[in-house]
């Protein structure tokens, strides 16, 4: 985005300032792996509508200068005009399409604007299944609505995807410590932290202390055993859905791999994951025997 956001707009306009086809663009680059590009254009655009609105939401909860409790209480309201066909908002007019023309549900789009509400009076959480419990606001929501689009959500795949999305969420906890611990947020476990002696003013150090690259495994552990869910689900599928799940858990396991290489020192290195260790498991994946398990 072109810099921060400001509360005036929420009053003077109803655009929140933003530059529409910035936020799309960011949500395209966040979310889009090489896989999902090859989608037809009809798919992309509704995944766009939801990534969209996704950084949307994130955006105003974590970048608004002002009351961001009010400004997501606005946008509560654009979504209610958008499920009814009313949006306004350009990122609500695309979800409205979507939303009409693929049926998607109200309780993920209402859950990701709930969990950025939460980032306004939770810091912090004291055990892992608390964070998995925000994960089920922040991360689960974008699989279910991605199940929708391609008319696959069944209860077996949906609680797949709510696994492989909350590893996602972990992953990308790990590779922002810093940046979330500068904004006054800790998504590590504070019973971790505390087993394994790591302060929390350790997360913004140059590097990461011997105590914090052990938090930050047992983490990765975790997170590798609910990416496991990914083998399932994509068992169940074929085509085009299989094809995006595939880019987003390759990307999940890639990024672990990336953490690791660095021996979980997340404050000294950039932990992306690399193109090759990207096309290894996406083909990994994508050559996994089919099931018929899908109800």
């Amino acid at each position: 985005m072109s810099g921060p956001l400001s509360t005036a707009h929420l009053t003077s306009e109803p655009w929140l300032g933003v530059n529409v086809d910035d936020v799309i663009a960011k949500a395209r680059d966040e979310n889009f792996p090489v896989a999902t590009r090859l989608l037809p254009a009809r798919l992309r655009d509704h995944l766009l509508a939801i990534y969209g609105y996704a950084r949307l939401v994130d955006d105003v909860g974590d970048e608004l200068e002002g009351d961001r409790l009010a400004a997501l209480d606005w946008l509560d309201r654009e979504l209610t005009l958008a499920l009814s066909g009313k949006a306004t908002h350009p990122v609500f007019v695309r979800l409205q399409r979507s939303i009409q023309g693929q049926n998607l549900p109200e309780a993920p789009l209402r859950d990701l604007i709930e969990a950025n509400r939460r980032d306004q009076t939770i810091t912090s959480y004291a055990t892992f299944d608390e964070l998995v419990g925000y994960c089920a606001l922040s991360a689960n929501p974008i699989g279910r609505l991605v199940l929708r689009v391609f008319d696959a959500d069944t209860p077996a795949r949906i609680s797949w995807s709510d696994d492989v999305c909350t590893a996602l969420q972990i992953i990308e906890h790990l590779q922002d410590v810093r940046e979330d611990a500068e904004r006054g947020r800790v998504y590590l476990p504070r019973e971790d932290l505390d087993a394994e002696g790591c302060a929390v003013d350790e997360l913004t150090a140059p590097a990461a202390s011997p105590a914090l690259r052990r938090v930050i495994a047992v983490e990765s552990a975790r997170a590798r055993v609910l990416l496991g869910s990914a083998s399932p689900l994509l068992r169940s599928l074929t085509g085009r859905p299989r094809l995006a799940i595939v880019g987003f858990a390759a990307g999940g396991l890639a990024a672990l791999d990336a953490i690791a290489a660095v021996d979980c020192d997340v404050l000294g290195h950039r932990c992306r994951p690399t193109r090759r260790r990207l096309m290894l498991h996406a083909l990994r994946l994508r050559t996994a025997r089919r099931s018929g398990s899908d109800s």
